[in-house]
């Protein structure tokens, strides 16, 4: 997983590891693109998401709706990954489908979940679909709350419980 700054992720570009097959009845040397994964996601801290956000990317929240019912960040945009059955999490088979209704493959998507672990999925599935500029913002949205940008409510009612996410002192 990377991580940047705010300074340094905006001259990084992601470098795609393709390698090249010839396709040997039609001569033509074709490009076959190695599926991304987890590894291949950019990370950037509240404080960088923050700043793109102020400068026209978009915040894709991938929580549920209930948590996203609970707080969320201003504009941003509600696509669940992920939904809670009676057999546990289940992804949201129309979860591409309804990100392309709303977003561009062009445009530049700050993603985040509580915690940041069905983020970090959501990006891998939005990258292996096309999309160019997706960032997962660490710590979700549970760390926007924790670094104040929530507003003036207590954290406890504007964060979800997570078993991922280590208690508070």
């Amino acid at each position: 997983m990377y991580t940047y700054s705010l300074l340094n992720l905006s001259h990084c570009r992601r470098q795609t590891r393709k390698k090249r097959k010839t396709d040997h009845t039609e001569g033509f040397l074709m490009e076959e693109t190695k599926p991304k994964t987890v590894e291949d996601v950019e990370t950037v801290d509240v404080y960088t998401a923050k700043g793109f956000l102020s400068t026209g990317h978009r915040y894709l929240d991938v929580r549920t709706n209930e948590e996203f019912a609970k707080s969320h960040v201003e504009e941003a945009l509600n696509i669940p990954y992920m939904f809670k059955t009676d057999e546990g999490r289940v992804i949201n088979p129309d979860f591409l489908s309804q990100v392309a209704s709303v977003c561009k493959k062009d445009e530049h998507l700050i993603v985040a979940c509580n915690a940041g672990g069905r983020g970090s999925r959501a990006c891998v599935d939005l990258l292996n679909e096309g999309y160019d500029h997706v960032a997962n913002m660490g710590g979700g949205y549970s760390a926007w709350v924790d670094a104040g940008f929530a507003g003036d409510k207590p954290p406890e009612d504007l964060k979800i419980a997570c078993k991922f996410r280590p208690k508070e002192n």
